[in-house]
């Protein structure tokens, strides 16, 4: 029974998460996209404290593999935000050098 309840939530999280996103403007993508990279460094953290245990074997595999795709979920988010302001920025009109 747990199995089917823990089925349930899953596929709900998925159904809100979905319906969710999809309702968000555009103008409001980029700050949510910060606050989002902020929980991921949070779980980076979490993921690098949890190799400090004295654990051994397939715990220490299941924890650097946290780190790795951690890591790249800052990395990418943090690239993606980027790319996103970088098109708000306003273009210069004298490109190549002229007054």
């Amino acid at each position: 029974m747990e199995a089917v309840y823990l089925t349930f939530v899953f596929m709900l999280a998925i159904f809100l998460g979905f319906e969710l996103i999809s309702k968000v403007p555009s103008t409001l993508h980029t700050p949510l996209m910060s606050g989002s990279n902020a929980i991921s460094g949070i779980t980076l953290i979490g993921a690098m404290a949890s190799l400090q245990t004295d654990a051994h074997g397939f715990a220490a595999l299941i924890g650097t593999l946290a780190v790795a795709f951690a890591a790249v979920n800052v990395v990418g988010g943090y690239l993606v935000t980027d790319q996103m302001l970088e098109m708000f920025k306003k273009k210069d009109k004298t490109e190549g050098g002229g007054k």
